[in-house]
């Protein structure tokens, strides 16, 4: 259990401190390479799709209809599913769309002379800041029960969501360094946005431990997939795509997308 513990936080750990990444790459970087950008969200994106609707609902439906019956399981698998959805697509739509922080940002506003005010900018990073700890927190138990649970899907995901969040990173980063002027309240603020992540593991962990003593029922953990399943879905289409798009070409988003969906194919197969 101790293990399993550490693996799954460890992973939490790696994925919600990418935006770190995405600070430091909007300070040391002279220019976006956003043909790059584009690739990796879109290859991110096709990882999540693949792994959630293969295995993670595999997995899920296996569970349900182990302890519910074919009937009822799948029907419980199904909405659990569009649960899912609906919890970070609420969490979504309670984030002011003025400071979106999955509206692409590139290096190149660090020169940017013609930015808005120094006191909207600064607003717009902290709003951002705090927009992304929100959304992370979902990402933070989704990542750390597959870990608890299923290592050889917890690593993809892990990898997914940390390319996802390195420009989350220079979303919050960006607007706060052209307002104070310091690199370091900017890196760290952005660095500390990701930190809700395996706070939100620590959380599960906590109610793992509350509720069942540490050991899920075989139905609750049908129903956690599903619903986690549900959250990588909507992120992909809603935050990965479109930003792969905005960052680049949309065949380069496509291309990216196809050759996530076959890596994470392949390597599925591999630990078969």
């Amino acid at each position: 259990m101790t293990e399993n513990f550490i693996f799954a936080f460890s992973l939490t750990l790696f994925a919600g401190l990418a935006t770190g990444i995405g600070a430091a790459i909007a300070f040391f970087a002279k220019q976006t390479n956003t043909k790059l950008l584009a690739v990796s969200l879109g290859f991110s994106a096709g990882v999540m799709i693949y792994v959630a609707l293969m295995e993670i609902m595999q997995k899920a439906q296996e569970s349900l209809i182990l302890t519910l019956g074919e009937s009822k399981g799948s029907w419980v698998m199904l909405l659990s599913f569009f649960g899912g959805i609906a919890v970070i697509a609420i969490i979504d739509k309670l984030i002011p769309s003025a400071e979106n922080p999955h509206e692409a940002h590139r290096v190149e506003e660090l020169n940017d002379k013609n930015a808005q005010s120094k006191r909207k900018l600064l607003r717009m990073g902290l709003f951002s800041a705090l927009a992304i700890a929100i959304h992370n927190f979902p990402e933070g138990m989704a990542t750390f029960i597959a870990g608890m649970t299923n290592p050889t899907i917890a690593i993809p995901i892990a990898i997914a969501i940390a390319i996802h969040n390195i420009p989350e990173g220079i979303a919050v980063s960006i607007p706060i360094f052209y307002a104070t002027g310091s690199r370091k309240k900017a890196f760290w603020l952005a660095f500390a946005s990701g930190l809700a992540e395996p706070v939100g593991a620590l959380i599960g962990y906590g109610l793992i431990l509350f509720f069942f003593g540490g050991e899920m029922p075989e139905a609750i953990l049908g129903i956690m997939f599903a619903a986690v399943a549900g959250i990588m879905v909507f992120i992909s289409l809603d935050e990965l795509l479109p930003a792969a798009e905005e960052y680049g070409e949309h065949h380069l988003a496509i291309y990216g997308l196809i050759a996530g969906m076959a890596v994470m194919g392949v390597s599925l197969l591999m630990f078969v």
